[in-house]
């Protein structure tokens, strides 16, 4: 599943959980539950995929669970990754992908924000300019 990371989640000795994505190779989070780590996990998996777009590098695929604790991205997340790893294969940029969309790079830069309002439509547009369409399913919880 390309938008489950599983996560280590380690016992500290003053109690609670700290977590890391080996995948992602970096930062941390705690939690004083398992439960908890589990939600700051989800909180760090976010920022670290979000951020590694913001900085145009390269987001890895996340390793087989194998019984590990995992983290999920965001559905408005998971649809962001799948542009941005498609603008990639293509070889292309912000700006290069904003002209046949009659958009300036900066809006095409905002699709990847955190912290900007996207509509799945515009996604969908975007996608759409590189042969791909966005699919959604759901899955039991």
């Amino acid at each position: 599943m390309p938008h489950v990371y599983p996560a280590l989640l380690e016992p500290e000795p003053e109690g609670g959980f700290t977590v890391t994505f080996p995948d992602i190779g970096y930062g941390a989070t705690y939690g004083a539950t398992w439960e908890e780590a589990l939600r700051q996990a989800e909180d760090m998996l976010e920022e670290a995929v979000l951020g590694m777009i913001a900085h145009s590098e390269e987001v890895p695929a996340p390793s087989p669970a194998n019984g590990r604790p995992v983290a999920r991205l965001l559905a408005l997340t998971a649809a962001k990754l799948e542009l941005y790893r498609a603008m990639r294969q293509a070889g292309l940029d912000a700006a290069q992908l904003a002209a046949p969309l009659g958009w300036t790079p900066k809006q095409l830069t905002h699709l990847f924000d955190g912290y900007h309002a996207v509509r799945l439509e515009q996604l969908e547009a975007a996608l759409a300019a590189l042969g791909r369409r966005l699919v959604v399913s759901s899955e039991a919880m």
